[in-house]
């Protein structure tokens, strides 16, 4: 198994649009490629403006596999024209989980 952090710094004012432009166009199409979030997140304290979202897959073949499917579909681009401009940093981190991990 491996997870998969994505960690988006947001333009400052834009972290409300962002969401819900996610919310209604961008999540329907990962929850249909990519499965089910282990969870989402936004800072509360310490760098402001970031929104963090977690994927958990099998292995690396899998995660490739459900992204290739994911950017191919239709509605994919309708986000992507949504959210045009609010991303300042994307950092995309994959995480291994130690033998003592909860999430094996």
């Amino acid at each position: 198994m491996i997870l998969e952090e994505r960690d988006y710094r947001i333009v400052q004012g834009m972290t409300g649009p962002f969401l819900q432009a996610y919310e209604t166009l961008g999540l329907p199409v990962q929850r249909k490629h990519l499965g089910e979030p282990v969870g989402f997140f936004t800072t509360d304290i310490g760098e402001l403006n970031h929104v963090v979202s977690m994927w958990r897959h099998d292995d690396y073949a899998q995660r490739s596999a459900r992204r290739a499917a994911m950017l191919g579909d239709p509605d994919w681009p309708a986000y992507l024209a949504a959210i045009k401009g609010m991303i300042e940093v994307q950092t995309v981190r994959i995480l291994a989980p130690a033998p003592f991990s909860p999430l094996r």
